[in-house]
């Protein structure tokens, strides 16, 4: 660690600093009020809607129902399951598999992709955690391995991990399916809005937007109830597509049109991925499709992985409702930012465990 850096702001690695303690240290410990509940999670008012892409995207009629089953998922929940999407089991299991070998490495080996360099300059990519901007910061109970996997011109090959040996042509391989998968749901957005199929793809293949990839490995906890492996957030994208693990549950999610603070967990479907709106498209939809605010809680007996891909815009691209979606009867409900400004305003509160969304958002009761 760097002389000059204060101690807190390097946090360790939690899969090494599990293997040494009986309890939780205290920077990880959520207040009384934020702490995961003894119980089980709340009974699910209705399912989450699992959306067969593959009808969606079939243009002959079939789709009709898959398109009310996606609307109905956006509407209630934010968030759906997606079948149908082109991969098949064993390749999203090997894709598991090399996200799990790449945490199984020892630690040195790791840290050669570490996200401080220098060993004192913070930076998104790479092995580490999440940023550490005060001393009473709650840390999260994960680790993580973030990477820039689009456009090719903006990827720092020194940070993708060469063990294990397939890592990297796994991860292009599953890039390359997900923008498929990306593009039927984005042109679906679209439709379900009004707009030209192509009003959000554009915006996504302009070549200098960008797709991040991101592996959390959350490790077991002697005291789960007194941790969050991901502190409640929604995403700064436009969508996210994520693999998750398909033996241990631990992702919860919030409804977006409830203010009743209810956490339920989202059930495992084997083979399926789960596809969430970010920040971006509630701006852009003004309000129409909802970011869902989740989070990662951890158990004592088995550790965990997922890979999250989040499709945001250009870092200059200004973000702000689509005209077409603002009128006399529906005014706008979001201020102006810029890809750029509204990511350093999440991270920045995401340390706070508030969200950057609140601070775009239009008091509609204001004179």
């Amino acid at each position: 660690m760097a002389d000059d850096q204060p101690a807190w702001k390097i946090p360790p690695i939690v899969q090494e600093l599990t293997a040494g303690v009986q309890e939780p240290p205290s920077r990880y410990v959520v207040g009384e009020q934020d702490r995961p509940a003894m119980a089980a999670a709340a009974a699910m008012p209705e399912p989450i809607p699992i959306v067969d892409l593959s009808r969606l995207s079939a243009n002959d009629g079939a789709d009709d129902d898959e398109t009310a089953k996606l609307l109905s998922a956006l509407q209630n929940w934010g968030l759906f399951l997606a079948v149908g999407h082109g991969m098949d089991p064993g390749f999203l299991t090997e894709m598991m598999e090399v996200t799990r070998g790449f945490f199984n490495l020892p630690l040195d080996e790791k840290q050669k992709y570490s996200n401080l360099a220098n060993g004192k300059e913070f930076r998104f990519e790479g092995y580490g955690n999440d940023m550490v901007l005060s001393e009473d910061q709650v840390l999260d109970w994960c680790d993580r391995l973030y990477l820039t996997v689009e456009p090719e011109s903006r990827i720092v090959r020194s940070l993708w991990p060469a063990q294990p040996p397939a890592f990297s042509d796994v991860l292009r391989e599953y890039t390359t399916r997900c923008r498929e998968i990306a593009g039927v749901v984005l042109a679906s957005l679209a439709r379900l809005l009004g707009l030209h199929e192509g009003r959000f793809v554009g915006m996504m293949s302009d070549g200098v937007a960008m797709t991040h990839a991101r592996f959390n490995y959350y490790p077991r906890c002697p005291e789960p109830d007194r941790v969050l492996g991901l502190k409640p957030h929604s995403d700064a994208s436009v969508i996210t597509v994520v693999l998750i693990d398909d033996a241990v549950g631990g992702l919860q999610v919030q409804k977006p049109n409830d203010d009743d603070g209810v956490w339920y967990d989202v059930p495992i479907v084997p083979n399926a991925l789960l596809v969430n709106v970010g920040d971006v498209t509630e701006i852009m939809s003004n309000g129409l499709f909802r970011s869902p605010v989740h989070r990662a809680v951890t158990n004592a007996e088995s550790d965990r992985v997922s890979l999250a891909m989040f499709y945001t815009l250009d870092s200059e691209k200004e973000i702000e409702p689509l005209p077409e979606l603002v009128d006399d009867k529906r005014p706008r409900r979001y201020r102006k930012t810029t890809t750029k400004d509204y990511l350093a305003l999440l991270f920045e509160r995401f340390t706070r465990g508030e969200r950057a969304l609140d601070a775009v958002k239009i008091d509609l009761n204001d004179d």
